[in-house]
């Protein structure tokens, strides 16, 4: 796939393209994940909503005149023949033509085999910024069509709308969520995508909900389910203690008066592949107390990280790590000119 650059960078001037540009990839959550069918290649049909939320790796990108892709720095766990990051500069350089090149710092904060889309998202703004810095002028759907052969999720970042997803995860329609706060835990496993969709005992014909289904639940209780979940939670039993964990908090807390005064369901579910287990209600303080239940209920807890108006929080427990987030509207990239 080739694209011609419909401009070559600017030459300097009092307005110049900047060099350098320091940008978020957020994590995300799939609301529910309905796997529908298989194709003849062997790639499943989905059914899902991608929720972006308010945790994110960031992403410093300088421009290279040499021409040379690499990286800064090695982070932990991710070997430079499975950056995603590295992987995304060089096939826009290979589908533009860009005689440019780019220094790529990535400092990592979304959990890796977690099921939040930490690489992919890493790679969508990859894409994003360079298309920016380096002047190549595509559109959304031109980047999505590169950003398709890097991984499954990547397209949904590029797109920068919460959304829900039909086809292989890859085809679009914008949704308006409620305002969900998500209590997030990460057990001490990484689990792998492809063993688990390979899996025989894997449910591949849910009948699909449909966006008219979703939205028509949306305020309720989160509709659908997680075909993956039942397939992980046998196998791991770390992600099955971690369900039961967030499952019995749930119950005790929408006991409490807090919750009965919202009138307010928690929903606990695996996102993707997992391991990551979310619990999601439409209050703050019902989310705040939850996560003060689990933090009790594990032990040696210890707050490592706040944001100054304790929208995010994090904990990191003998058992895994807990984080408070928001639901964000959209992409903090997705209202970005591109092209």
């Amino acid at each position: 796939m080739t694209f011609a650059s419909p401009t070559t960078p600017a030459a300097p001037g009092p307005d110049p393209v900047p060099a350098t540009l320091t940008l978020p990839a957020p994590a995300k959550l799939n609301l529910f994940l309905h796997v529908t069918g298989r194709r003849e290649d062997g790639l499943h049909l989905l059914e899902t909503v991608f929720q972006f939320i308010d945790l994110q790796d960031d992403i410093t990108l300088a421009v290279d005149p040499t021409g040379t892709i690499s990286r800064t720095h090695d982070p932990e766990g991710v070997s430079e023949a499975d950056d995603l990051t590295l992987r995304a500069a060089r096939a826009l350089k290979a589908a533009t033509g860009s005689p440019l090149g780019a220094r790529i710092t990535l400092t990592k904060h979304i959990p890796m085999g977690a099921g939040l889309g930490g690489g992919s998202s890493d790679a969508a703004t990859v894409l994003l910024g360079l298309n920016e810095l380096w002047q190549t002028g595509l559109s959304r759907n031109q980047l999505i069509d590169i950003a398709r052969p890097l991984g499954a999720d990547v397209p949904i970042f590029v797109h920068g709308q919460n959304a829900y997803a039909t086809g292989i995860g890859d085809v679009f329609q914008p949704v308006s969520l409620p305002e969900y706060w998500f209590v997030l835990l990460m057990p001490h496993v990484h689990v792998g995508t492809a063993g688990i969709f390979s899996a025989p005992e894997l449910t591949r014909n849910t009948k699909p909900l449909t966006i008219q289904g979703f939205t028509a639940l949306a305020g309720q209780t989160l509709a659908g389910h997680n075909d993956l979940q039942p397939v992980v939670k046998a196998r791991q039993p770390l992600v099955r203690h971690a369900i039961q964990l967030l499952s019995q908090a749930a119950q005790r807390v929408s006991s409490d008066s807090v919750a009965k005064r919202h009138k307010s369901d928690i929903t606990v579910r695996m996102t993707g592949s997992g391991a990551c287990i979310f619990a999601a209600s439409q209050h703050k303080s019902t989310a705040l107390a939850l996560l003060q239940e689990v933090s009790q209920a594990s032990q040696k807890n210890v707050v490592a990280g706040q944001t100054p108006n304790a929208e995010r929080i994090t904990m990191r427990t003998e058992f895994g790590t807990l984080f408070l987030v928001r639901g964000l509207a959209s992409h903090p990239l997705g209202s970005r000119q591109v092209g």
